[in-house]
């Protein structure tokens, strides 16, 4: 039977667990994920526990911060003056908002602390250094790169 392989274009189900046992996401009732493994569209430790799987295997993996959304990096937290904001923008705790970075993307981040003066923005992942459990079934490999041999 075949098992999955980087460069392989996969379809799984997935649940994934905090070490509570707190459901943060899942694909059942959805159509499967679908992905390329190797891409880097996703965690390593995620696509490289469906790297050896075959088509109706499932199994449960633990995935370490280094392997998932890493560790925590105090440059990803600005404090900033409130007056930057647009005037429209009233800043709260716990708010989600896209941030312009300096190579023109945008990235997510919550806002952590507000005062008088100042906002606080962190865009590390909500679930940074955090160990994460997957319960992963790999529904069908859709399509296989086969490697390029020489044609005789």
């Amino acid at each position: 039977m075949a098992q999955a392989k980087i460069g392989d274009t996969v379809k799984v189900h997935y649940t994934g667990k905090l070490s509570t046992g707190v459901i943060f996401d899942t694909s059942e009732g959805c159509d499967p994920l679908e992905f390329e493994i190797g891409s880097g569209a996703f965690i390593p430790g995620f696509e490289e526990a469906v790297i050896g799987m075959s088509p109706g295997e499932s199994k449960t993996v633990q995935i370490p911060p280094e392997k998932g959304y890493g560790n925590y990096r105090e440059d990803r937290a600005i404090t900033m003056d409130k007056k930057d904001f647009p005037s429209d923008l009233v800043p709260v705790e716990g708010m989600n908002l896209e941030i312009c970075i300096s190579d023109g993307s945008y990235v997510p981040a919550q806002v952590t602390d507000v005062t008088e003066t100042t906002v606080t923005l962190d865009a590390n992942h909500p679930l940074v250094e955090q160990t994460l459990y997957f319960d992963i079934k790999l529904i069908e490999i859709t399509r296989s790169k086969e490697p390029s041999g020489n044609a005789n």
